[in-house]
């Protein structure tokens, strides 16, 4: 790094459609002009929480985690995850009706994630269990938990442990949202850094995530290494879920999206004001 050059740090899963947005960044086929970039590989929760403190320059979040950090993160357009008729998903044991979850011990990815926004605006009150994402399938198949809500490749895998489908809350928006997206995702960029520095990152994330879906068979292989097992099936299906057009840009529809989210949440006692959402 060069003195001229100004280190940015990348906050993002370690998931498949991460990978695979930010795989022309990390393979350097696409650069930022005057910087330099490490890549920090955290679960969302947790970059939820470091967005709290303001640690990283850019970082995904859970939308829900959104309005709590607007003070000091601009949301870019480009590089958020939006379903489109499917999202997280409630998941138990047995067959169950998705009223039958009230009362029950419901393992969840963090009390910060989209998917527990959604549980709180569309189900009755629950008995929660923070668990890590990953080892929510297994939790609930061995009597750790009644019912699990699950996200990233746990959407697709759930049938391997022998769970059944509760509900789809991507179904569930898709019913109430008039056909807007189910914002799930969002990368942001301090404001620190300025509107011009803030507006390169932006591009040049898109320009990464139109490479990666112009050159989709080398991109998934990278993809893959963060698949935790999956095979290249599942992980393309996966993929395609939330690398989209909307993930290139979620323009004026990814933002009413977000304001009918956050609308619903203030509906319920859950968010106290409309976050001001502008995009770069």
């Amino acid at each position: 790094m060069t003195p001229e050059t100004m280190m940015i740090r990348i906050g993002h899963s370690p998931d498949p459609d991460d990978a695979f947005m930010f795989f022309a960044l990390a393979r350097q086929v696409e650069g930022i002009e005057g910087l330099e970039v490490r890549h920090v590989l955290e679960d969302i929760e947790s970059l939820n929480v470091r967005a709290r403190r303001g640690e990283l320059e850019v970082t995904a979040v859970s939308a829900a985690a959104y309005p709590e950090v607007a003070d000091r993160y601009w949301v870019m357009r480009t590089g958020a995850s939006m379903g489109r008729g499917y999202g997280p998903v409630l998941v138990a044991r047995e067959p169950m009706d998705a009223a039958a979850i009230e009362g029950r011990k419901v393992a969840v990815p963090g009390l910060r994630t989209t998917a527990n926004l959604l549980l709180s605006i569309y189900s009755p009150p629950v008995e929660r269990e923070v668990v890590d994402f990953d080892r929510i399938p297994a939790v609930v198949a061995e009597g750790g938990a009644d019912v699990g809500l699950l996200i990233h490749e746990g959407q697709l895998t759930y049938g391997e442990h022998g769970l059944h489908r509760v509900l789809d809350y991507g179904e569930v928006w898709e019913r109430d949202a008039g056909g807007l997206p189910l914002p799930l995702g969002l990368d942001l960029v301090r404001k620190d850094l300025g509107r011009e520095t803030a507006e390169r990152i932006s591009r040049t994330l898109r320009d990464s995530i139109a490479h990666a879906l112009e050159n989709e068979d080398e991109a998934l292989a990278y993809a893959l290494e963060f698949g935790r097992g999956i095979g290249p099936e599942v992980g393309r299906r996966f993929v395609k879920m939330y690398v989209n057009e909307d993930t290139l840009d979620m323009g004026e529809t990814g933002v009413a999206a977000l304001r009918h989210l956050y609308a619903r949440a203030i509906e319920r006692g859950l968010l106290d004001a409309m976050p001001e959402i502008e995009l770069v």
